[in-house]
């Protein structure tokens, strides 16, 4: 568990921590949101029942090479972090979400330095140009770890009618 610095207008103490079982309601709720947000990029539709695909969230709380994190404020649940290939070389921050009045006050960056100081090493992001957020976001974040890191334009598998993912790589040489 890492305490984050507080936030104005925000519940203290804001902590993040790996997600366990108990924390399951919470993350697909958030995960919810989440997907929804990231619809307006990829322009996913939800499934009939009115959820979206899920099967990313689902990794990170079951297989072993992923894990989960959770953001809280006081006892508000207000983001995640999903990771994959932890086992691996490079490890790839796979889904990042906060929700909105957590937003633009700082606690985004130090959640994901949190994050990626949790496994040192080498790190990659993949975002969307059209997302101007994270465009500002994830460079500003591996300008922290480090000047030598690198964004390429890389296709998505499998997926030629859509544009190229933006690739963010960086290593945690030290703390943001």
């Amino acid at each position: 568990m890492t305490t984050l610095s507080p936030q104005p207008d925000l519940p203290t103490p804001v902590l993040m921590r790996r997600a366990i079982a108990d924390d399951w309601t919470r993350l697909e709720r958030l995960w919810l949101i989440f997907r929804h947000e990231m619809s307006a990029y990829s322009h996913a539709l939800p499934d009939p029942d009115g959820t979206y695909r899920r099967e990313r969230l689902l990794n990170g709380v079951r297989d072993p090479a992923w894990a989960a994190w959770i953001l809280t404020a006081g006892d508000h649940p207000c983001g995640f972090a999903l990771a994959r290939a932890l086992d691996q070389p490079v490890h790839v921050l796979n889904s990042f979400f906060v929700v909105a009045p957590a937003r633009r006050h700082g606690l985004g960056l130090q959640f994901a330095g949190a994050v990626v100081t949790a496994n040192p090493g080498r790190w990659a992001v993949a975002f969307q140009d059209t997302n101007t957020v994270a465009a500002r976001f994830w460079p500003k974040l591996a300008a922290s770890f480090s000047s030598n890191w690198t964004q390429e334009h890389r296709p998505v598998p499998g997926r030629p009618d859509l544009p190229p993912d933006t690739w963010v790589t960086f290593a945690t040489e030290r703390s943001p």
